[in-house]
């Protein structure tokens, strides 16, 4: 049965990660139409997540259990993949006002590189075929936006925010695939996220960011979209595969969701994606098959630890 069981869970995560992408890639359009401060709309997405996920904490007694029972580890592991993820939001969001978007993007991506190097600097020795697969799943990124590195000063600066929006991704992605060893996927949502929101609040109070004076009834929709889709699928998706995945596949997959929010600006805004967006997408699919691949083949030797088979037959909480 355990022979059986393995593939089925793998496959279960395949689909949630799929599910995970496209919401995710939908971000950069909702973003993009939001009439919000970017650090804003960084809050509020992560604000509207806990409030969202406090309810179900405080309906379910095993949740609540879970949280009251979590060691100090832990929960130190929670804040701090939250105050990485306000990081890569508080950084790369600001980013795109200063440096092009192009420049921005395939910063930001550099997720997967970091994410390797971060785990080799753990002492996992990830195999040479994870940092070829990375390399060209980048590559398909560069592929698609171009760099056009800038060298005046607000553009130099901008580089450098989505550059460390990039980094605290891989923090993110790492500490998250940590504690999620241990602990259920909405008790880590609801702890990470609003450890996010408490830094990002302070952010927009200092840079005089509006929180909500002014909004319209359309923008508080957008915004509320965006936390359904982007955070609460998106994001929690992303940490419910995380544990079973590992670190190098899901950065590496997430790549992903630049040629899909092309594909999805072209069916939402009619905006057909340039011609480079299929090459693009072909290598980053190649780049993502080789990661797999070359953590697959070394999963028996001790690879990231794989989810239970009892929490793998649950369904999504």
């Amino acid at each position: 049965m355990a022979a059986t069981a393995v593939p089925s869970g793998a496959r279960l995560d395949a689909l949630l990660l799929t599910v995970a992408l496209t919401t995710v890639s939908v971000s950069g359009p909702l973003i993009a139409a939001t009439a919000a401060p970017a650090l804003a709309i960084a809050f509020w997405r992560n604000a509207l997540a806990v409030a969202g996920l406090a309810p179900v904490i405080a309906l379910r007694r095993r949740l609540r259990a879970e949280l009251a029972a979590m060691s100090r580890r832990t929960v130190l592991l929670s804040l701090a993949s939250g105050a990485a993820l306000a990081a890569h939001f508080g950084l790369w969001l600001p980013s795109l006002h200063l440096t092009s978007v192009a420049s921005s993007v395939a910063l930001v991506t550099t997720t997967p590189i970091w994410t390797t190097l971060l785990l080799r600097m753990t002492g996992h020795r990830p195999p040479a075929t994870v940092w070829g697969g990375a390399a060209i799943a980048f590559a398909g990124v560069l592929v698609l936006t171009g760099v056009d590195l800038s060298l005046s000063a607000e553009a130099l600066a901008g580089d450098a925010l989505a550059l460390g929006g990039g980094i605290a991704a891989a923090g993110y992605v790492l500490i998250g695939a940590e504690v999620r060893r241990t602990t259920s996927t909405t008790t880590y949502t609801f702890l990470c996220y609003g450890a996010a929101a408490a830094p990002l609040l302070a952010a927009c109070l200092l840079a005089g960011a509006s929180l909500g004076g002014g909004y319209s009834g359309v923008t508080w929709l957008k915004l509320l979209a965006l936390t359904a889709t982007a955070q609460l699928l998106g994001h929690s998706l992303i940490n419910r595969v995380v544990r079973g995945l590992g670190p190098s596949i899901t950065s590496t997959a997430l790549l992903l969701e630049t040629p899909g929010a092309a594909l999805i600006a072209a069916v939402w805004l009619g905006q057909l994606p340039p011609a480079a967006a299929y090459p693009a997408l072909a290598l980053i699919v190649l780049g993502l098959a080789l990661v797999i691949r070359a953590e697959r083949s070394e999963a028996p030797e001790g690879a990231p630890v794989r989810a239970p088979l009892e929490e793998r037959a649950e369904p999504v909480r």
